[in-house]
């Protein structure tokens, strides 16, 4: 493990980002010591990271290591599969090294190392790296070359390998892989020294901006800032760009979030990357209203992204030839449909890359309130609580009555074709520890809440250690007992949940003085002492959401949170041959907790009553008249929305049908 003090997200940097309020810990300084993470931890060390290995190298299935080893020339054959899949590698060699670094294990390093080898095998001598072109190349077929077709993501997949590649060297120590990332960057140098309206086009869901982030980060080699603005810069030159890449317009004078989310979110996680770094104000000027514009208009209530599978912008132009075909789309402002959602699984990740980073940049608890929000709700809903199956789209409503198929499946499978999602989720679950706090110079600031031990560097105080005890999300308790701490006062920023009304939090038993604010920080400064116990209590009843009036797939309906979770009904809860669209709560409803059985095990529950709607059926009616209705009050029970989908094929609805 290096040495280096860890002062950006999951690996060691060479030195803090000057716009950035806010530092990550590092993975192995916080380790989940029990309750919900810890469950999901090891479900991902001992499922997710070897079942997907063994999807990855089945070369029936992905073919994506089998690319690797016949680009490096150690078989014959061609490229399959779609160009993105040398990211899917690397995503998931992000979450085996990301494991690694928690729990070492001599069998998976052997295994990385393996990998590692084989991916520098396969690079070009002169840095560039994407087997498809250099399997194109080694057998000289002419079918593939190099940034050809701005689709074949390339500079995706090398962004990707960036980020893993300085992770891989602050873990192990070895500087193997991360040489592939330095040449591959020193390609891309010589390649766009002088960017060109043709060269503009490479620049689809760029993770390279926060690739060419970390690099610099943990170099503090200022020519990977300097490339990291060129090639941002390079966007503007676009001619007759379009919203799909978010280039129709320059980035600086954009205001809203638009085109396909994956690429917007991973622009914006990029923008804020080097916003951090130069301090450029035009940058942030474009972020947060964008950023508004998402939260206030275009983003579900799990924290997902991207509504529509194929949308229109700019949605009812006056100018029709303006209008541009959209896939996976943020859509028009308020337009959230439930069970045509798309939602994909990697535009959630990327709103909630963006967010950490803007909280880093502000310090500003709103971004953390959306980051929680979306991993604990939009993130783990993409995988099943076995970790073998994965979401594509994310639906917030099924229904066994929708008369047309729907582009992905709308249950889990254990492989997608579009493999990108499935090592996203993986990774994210696996480097989840790195979001539980935050420090600045003489402060902590918590960030999620879990059961866990830390020990965190405070920048100019010193070393502190932490054990953070709670069954949250299922209780709002949450204690931070002090087990060393430095001679220096520290200050720990707690953070009120914009939802926690009527928060308390108290030190060693007495209470605060401070206001205790929601949607906020709340400062404890003190000199330290071992067994000290910092207590916070976030209440959690039962809230009953309603949705802006012009969300119209959600007018007269609610949906349930209890704390930082959203539930949902499953047909499984119901009467057999009962639909959830019959389901009605009512406003008064009264909810009590269910410990859950079976697969739902150790989750909380809520149990509760709703009428059931008796009525004829609608086979081959569009309309009818009004008529008398029976409904049929039912016991029902309704679960955690990541929890759905993993008892049988039922039913879903997350928003609610009210009767008052």
């Amino acid at each position: 493990m290096s040495e280096d003090t860890y002062t950006n997200f999951v690996f060691a940097a060479a030195q803090p980002s000057p716009e950035a309020k806010l530092r990550g810990t590092a993975l192995p300084q916080v380790t989940w010591s029990g309750g919900f993470w810890k469950g999901r931890f090891k479900n991902c060390r001992d499922v997710m990271v070897p079942a997907m290995w063994d999807i990855l190298n089945d070369d029936e299935l992905s073919h994506a290591i089998a690319n690797f080893r016949i680009a490096a020339g150690r078989e014959p054959g061609s490229h399959e599969g779609p160009s993105f899949w040398d990211g899917d590698v690397y995503k998931w060699l992000e979450a085996a090294i990301s494991v690694q670094a928690v729990e070492p294990s001599p069998k998976m390093a052997e295994l990385i190392a393996g990998v590692v080898e084989l991916i520098a095998k396969s690079q070009r001598e002169d840095g560039y790296i994407h087997t498809p072109v250099l399997i194109a190349e080694r057998y000289r077929t002419g079918e593939e070359r190099q940034f050809q077709d701005p689709l074949n993501f390339e500079m995706y997949n090398m962004g990707h390998l960036m980020t893993t590649a300085c992770l891989h060297r602050a873990v192990t120590g070895d500087n193997t892989f991360f040489r592939v990332a330095e040449r591959a960057c020193d390609f891309l140098e010589v390649t766009f020294a002088n960017p060109t309206p043709e060269m503009a086009a490479h620049s689809i869901c760029p993770s390279h901006f926060m690739g060419l982030a970390d690099m610099y980060r943990v170099t503090g080699d200022q020519r990977y800032v300097d490339l990291f603005k060129k090639l941002f810069n390079m966007r503007d030159l676009r001619e007759g760009g379009e919203d799909q890449n978010q280039d129709r317009i320059p980035f600086r004078q954009q205001r809203k979030a638009i085109g396909h989310a994956v690429r917007a979110n991973y622009l914006y996680a990029g923008a804020a990357d080097l916003f951090a770094e130069t301090g450029e104000r035009a940058l942030m000027d474009a972020l947060e209203p964008i950023w508004d514009n998402l939260v206030t208009e275009k983003i579900y209530i799990t924290g997902a992204c991207g509504a529509i599978y194929d949308g229109a912008s700019p949605d009812g132009s006056a100018d029709h030839h303006s209008i541009q075909l959209i896939h996976q789309a943020y859509g028009r402002e308020y337009q959230l449909p439930n069970l045509t959602a798309y939602n994909e699984s990697c535009a959630t990740i990327g709103n909630l890359l963006w967010n950490w980073r803007m909280l880093k940049i502000t310090a500003n608890s709103r971004y953390a309130d959306i980051l929680e929000l979306t991993l604990l709700n939009g993130v783990l809903s993409g995988i099943s609580l076995e970790g073998t199956k994965y979401f594509y789209a994310n639906a917030l409503e099924r229904t066994s009555e929708l008369p047309f198929p729907l582009r992905w499946s709308q249950e889990r499978e254990s492989y997608i074709t579009s493999f990108c999602c499935p090592p996203n989720t993986v990774r994210t679950i696996a480097q989840a520890s790195a979001y539980v706090y935050a420090t600045s110079e003489r402060a902590i600031w918590t960030i999620i809440y879990g059961d866990c031990d830390a020990t965190i560097e405070v920048p100019s105080a010193g070393v502190m250690r932490l054990r953070q005890q709670t069954d949250y999300p299922w209780d709002g308790q949450v204690n931070f007992v002090v087990e060393s701490a430095p001679a220096d006062p520290v200050t720990l920023n707690v953070r009120i949940p914009q939802w926690a009304d009527r928060a308390a939090l108290t030190v060693n038993g007495e209470s605060l003085d401070e206001e205790i604010a929601r949607g906020s920080y709340v400062p404890i400064e003190r000199r330290w002492s071992e067994g000290d116990i910092v207590r916070l209590e976030l209440p959690m009843p039962v809230r009953l959401m309603e949705a802006h009036p012009l969300v119209e797939e959600d007018r007269n309906q609610v949906a349930v949170m209890r704390g930082p979770l959203v539930y949902c009904l499953e047909s499984a809860d119901l009467p057999d041959s009962s639909s959830v669209q019959d389901a009605y709560i009512r406003l008064d409803a009264e909810f009590e907790l269910v410990a859950g059985a079976g697969v739902l095990e150790g989750m909380t529950l809520l149990g509760c009553s709703v009428d059931l709607l008796s009525s004829a059926t609608w086979e081959g009616v569009l309309y009818r008249p009004a008529s008398d209705r029976h409904y049929e009050k039912t016991k029902t029970r309704l679960i955690p929305y990541f929890a759905w989908d993993n008892r049988d094929a039922g039913e879903m609805a997350v928003w609610l049908k009210v009767r008052c």
